[in-house]
């Protein structure tokens, strides 16, 4: 169990941040890994087997990152379309890579039945600094909504509003991590000028299913595939994940459009949001990367069926 800091080092207890603090905050984000090294090359790779596209480009001071999707060729007008997204967290490592896994390894053998449009890593510039935000301190994914304050979220819903009703399921790949307790969620609530309260971190891989359409047996169908590979969260001593109640092993419910999820910014039948453990000591990279490439799979595969 992980903890919540009750005072963040910026700003003054109980008070929002303003321009000063975003700014204070901004100027100790470094840059740990490149995205240009570890996600545009491997796309770049695909694009001999796949349609490769920019979808719009990031500008943060002297930073510019372009944002990739990657299609199955040959659209079909008469096949549903699947949406995978990564990385809308950029720190959310298996996130980018286990899509990119399923890309390399998987995604053609459903291309005769579906659609595939892949977005791997939405917000680059968390990738590269390994942040839940993006540089002007705002969640990808609490903004996915009309006139949407972060470009990373307006730019795919950019993408995706052409197609949305052709959308049979979409699959959003997170992860949840100590660092959600130590370092984020004391930034929000220090941001916002609140306290942040201690929360358990799960140890394992879990799902958020749609409060307002849920999918029971869709998720109990990836929680059983994904097991194959990696453990699922048991509950907490109060029958709850992160704070929800479970509703089915491994599985938990938001309102997700109502909160601005990403798994929430079309009406796919379909829709999940994975969550998997990286610092479990139970679990490693390479399984995790794994787990989201089998979710990918598990939730095409009974969208297929079932949709």
């Amino acid at each position: 169990m992980t903890t919540a800091t009750e005072h963040y080092p910026i700003g003054t207890p109980g008070q929002p941040w303003g321009d000063v603090e975003k700014l204070q905050w901004l100027s100790q984000q470094v840059k740990h890994r490149s995205y240009k090294k570890d996600v545009i090359s491997k796309v770049e790779a695909l694009a001999e087997r796949f349609d490769v596209e920019t979808y719009g480009q990031l500008n943060y001071g002297a930073d510019q990152y372009p944002l990739y999707a990657i299609r199955t060729r040959n659209w079909q007008a008469n096949l549903p379309v699947v949406l995978v997204t990564g990385g809308v967290h950029g720190y959310e490592t298996s996130g980018v890579h286990g899509a990119l896994k399923f890309v390399e390894e998987h995604a053609e053998r459903f291309s005769k039945k579906v659609n595939l449009l892949i977005a791997p890593c939405v917000s680059p510039w968390g990738y590269e600094r390994i942040h839940r935000w993006n540089a002007n301190a705002i969640d990808p994914n609490r903004s996915f909504r009309d006139n949407s304050p972060a470009e990373e979220a307006a730019a795919l819903i950019r993408l995706v509003e052409p197609i949305q009703k052709r959308i049979l399921l979409h699959i959003d790949l997170h992860e949840t991590t100590d660092t959600d307790e130590t370092e984020f969620r004391p930034a929000l609530a220090a941001r916002d000028g609140k306290f942040s309260g201690p929360h358990i971190i799960p140890d394992g891989f879990y799902l958020v299913d749609d409060t307002e359409h849920p999918q029971p047996a869709f998720q109990k169908a990836i929680i059983e595939a994904v097991e194959k590979v990696t453990h699922i969260a048991p509950a907490d001593s109060k029958g709850e994940l992160i704070g929800s109640p479970i509703t089915d092993k491994g599985v938990i419910r938001y309102p997700l459009k109502a909160l601005g999820l990403c798994a929430g910014m079309t009406p796919a039948t379909f829709k999940t949001t994975t969550e998997v453990y990286p610092d479990s000591l139970k679990a490693t990279p390479e399984q995790c990367n794994l787990a989201q490439a089998v979710a990918v799979q598990s939730a095409i595969e009974f969208a297929l069926k079932h949709g």
